[in-house]
């Protein structure tokens, strides 16, 4: 049901003159998935509400609400009469709906309510239809699906995190908003976080780890009160993008939470020494953007000043942790070896104040178009570092969009990682081992078979020049029988 009425969307979208790459196609999508999925769950409530004797007041309700402005009916049936349609349309979602459900950001109670989510969302969402009837079109479709069941949550979460995969390997940046996902559900397995613990991403993008994370920890003989945890207590994030901020929100909600606790800010204008203690969690999961290159009063926020703003990302992450806090982080692969002041101290300052206990070289091609290599530290924050475990994924075929990383591809990582057992592919290196100068980490498999050695300039032409007389003499037969 879900797939048909994505890809009837999709067809409507390339019609129309607003929405011109898939990046366009998930926002639009998500703002009428949203109040559609908005409305379901509020009647889901005054069901509710009426079988235990009580009133149940809607978040939206009059012209604004779904049935009335989206879908209206009459004796069950779709009321053409009723819908508005073309300019009108337009007029009424730009000038009327979207400065009514903005507004709530303003009424709300408080930021962790669904009331603030929506009206952050519309605060920052521009509604891209041109074309009232092709936006009539969408509502149509979206109003056939039916977000009752855990089931039909699921395929609709799975088939959007599909179109976040699409989106990622669009243009215009689109690879910052997807982490393939058998990466992340690994780095949780050797994570492993438990109810009670809060996991924060400060670099959150579409939520990818968040949604993982609360599938992870989501269980079936989970009691009222835990289940009241993992909604509202443990799952905390930072976007600074507008786009990905409306997606991370959609996506979480989809996957099953109510109102996420993600803020739309750069998490970078933190200065890092005035984080406190109730401003720690126990375990943070991420990949923060790289390249990049901050404001000089942004990098003025942190110890160690760089221009890469995953370094950035990274001292902020070191210092949300708590003590004992466990954190998963994917980074450029060239920061275990690069030179550079800012690399050599933020690695001394990682192994003295952190135990990095693994690290995860990941082959080229894990992220689609993104045209760097990249490992993941795993570390836990309040000791010094003794031992390194390494394993160098090899899946014995070269990545790409057509052969993605599939969760098979992460099983021996996770089995091994849990004993730091050693093996062709794994290794592990003494911290006494480490250059005190450099804190040069580079992956060097002592495993793997060495490399052939290069030859001499001298051998090199010694060889062209047998090989052009061997050509010459050659010619010179053919030469002679013509």
């Amino acid at each position: 049901m879900f797939e048909n009425a994505f890809n009837k969307i999709d067809n409507a979208l390339r019609a129309e003159a607003g929405t011109a790459s898939e990046l366009d196609y998930v926002e639009q999508t998500s703002w009428v998935l949203f109040l559609k999925y908005l409305d379901d769950l509020e009647a889901d409530r005054a069901d509710l509400a009426t079988l235990e004797g009580k009133d149940y007041n809607r978040i939206i309700d009059g012209r604004h609400r779904w049935g009335v402005w989206a879908a209206p009916k009459k004796d069950g049936a779709f009321d053409h009469n009723a819908a508005k349609t073309g300019d009108d349309l337009i007029r009424f979602v730009n000038n009327d709906l979207f400065p009514y459900l903005a507004g709530f950001r303003e009424e709300a109670a408080g930021p962790d309510t669904i009331e603030y989510k929506i009206g952050e969302i519309f605060t920052e969402l521009t509604n891209r239809f041109r074309s009232g009837y092709i936006l009539r079109d969408v509502l149509e479709i979206v109003d056939e699906l039916r977000f009752n069941t855990q089931a039909e949550k699921h395929e609709l979460s799975d088939l959007y995190e599909q179109r976040i995969k699409r989106m990622g390997n669009a243009g215009r940046n689109g690879g910052e908003y997807y982490t393939p996902r058998p990466l992340i559900r690994a780095m949780i397995r050797v994570i492993d976080p438990k109810i009670g613990e809060t996991i924060y991403d400060g670099a959150v993008g579409s939520a990818g780890f968040l949604c993982e994370a609360y599938t992870y920890m989501n269980r079936d003989d989970l009691t009222a009160q835990q289940f009241e945890t993992l909604q509202r207590r443990t799952f905390y994030g930072q976007e600074k993008k507008s786009l990905a901020y409306i997606i991370g929100i959609m996506n979480m909600v989809l996957h099953g939470i109510a109102a996420p606790n993600i803020a739309h800010t750069n998490s970078l204008n933190e200065d890092v020494r005035d984080i406190q203690e109730k401003d720690r969690h126990d375990i943070v999961l991420a990949n923060p953007p790289f390249g990049g290159g901050e404001r000089r009063e942004v990098q003025q926020n942190f110890p160690i000043r760089s221009g890469e703003t995953a370094y950035l990302f990274l001292q902020h992450f070191m210092r949300k942790l708590k003590a004992g806090g466990r954190a998963a982080i994917v980074i450029k692969n060239t920061f275990l070896s690069n030179t550079d002041n800012a690399s050599v101290s933020l690695r001394k300052e990682l192994l003295t104040t952190c135990n990095l206990h693994t690290i995860l070289d990941m082959p080229g091609g894990t992220f689609q178009g993104a045209g760097v290599k990249t490992v993941v530290l795993f570390f836990e924050k309040g000791a010094p570092t003794r031992r390194i475990w390494y394993y160098q994924l090899d899946p014995g075929r070269s990545l790409g969009k057509t052969n993605a990383l599939n969760d098979d591809d992460m099983a021996e990582f996770v089995a091994l990682q849990k004993k730091f057992a050693k093996g062709p592919k794994s290794w592990v290196l003494d911290i006494k081992d480490v250059d005190e100068e450099t804190f040069d980490l580079s992956v060097r498999n002592p495993n793997a078979p060495e490399a052939e050695a290069l030859r001499s300039p001298e051998e090199i032409i010694d060889d062209i020049l047998a090989r052009d007389a061997e050509t010459a003499e050659i010619l010179e037969r053919i030469r002679g029988m013509l």
